[in-house]
């Protein structure tokens, strides 16, 4: 392994925990619907424990209402039950061929809690960060004791590599920001 592939590899995962932190966070609530709350929910499909999207056709109605469509007459309770029991907080209620999902508003109470729970979410995304950055380190610093690269090179590499760790960590706090203030907006 070369300085170059360290620290193309060490950019590849940074961005992988980046897209992770933005797939937690989406899956936050906030004050609004968002088709995301029902990604994770799972159906029983004869059998078969099988995602909502799967089974339904997931749409926002409005701004605080998820319509759920089911392909199949028959997997309509089942779908509604499988919301119910999903610990979401939320009471779908049936319309004939359409389920409704209202998204109640959230309390300030519940507010302050979805911002300590992003807050966790994006230091669990800098651990994994940092914790890339001295794997990449470590992998440099093996190069060197190999004699595969000079002590120079081994130095510019791990400023590389903590410039890039700063800039990916500056990307986490910028989406913990724009998380908290859309949590946070009434």
């Amino acid at each position: 392994m070369s300085v170059a592939d360290i620290k193309k590899s060490s950019d590849q995962r940074m961005q992988k925990s980046i897209e992770t932190l933005k797939a937690d966070l989406s899956k936050v609530r906030t004050g609004r619907a968002h088709t995301g709350i029902l990604d994770h929910v799972q159906v029983d499909y004869y059998g078969t424990p099988t995602h909502i999207t799967q089974v339904a056709n997931v749409t926002l109605i409005d701004a605080r209402t998820i319509g759920v469509q089911p392909w199949e007459k028959k997997m309509l309770n089942a779908i509604e039950k499988a919301i119910r029991d999903a610990d979401l907080g939320l009471n779908p209620s049936s319309q004939g061929e359409l389920i409704r999902v209202p998204t109640p508003p959230l309390t300030e109470e519940r507010r302050k809690e979805m911002v300590k729970l992003v807050k966790t979410e994006g230091e669990s995304a800098k651990i994994a960060i940092r914790n890339i950055r001295r794997d990449s380190n470590e992998s440099l610093k093996k190069l060197l004791k190999e004699k595969e690269c000079s002590e120079d090179d081994e130095r510019r590499a791990q400023d590389d590599i903590q410039k890039l760790t700063d800039k990916f960590v500056a990307e986490v706090d910028k989406l913990l920001a724009d998380k908290e203030k859309e949590v946070l907006t009434v």
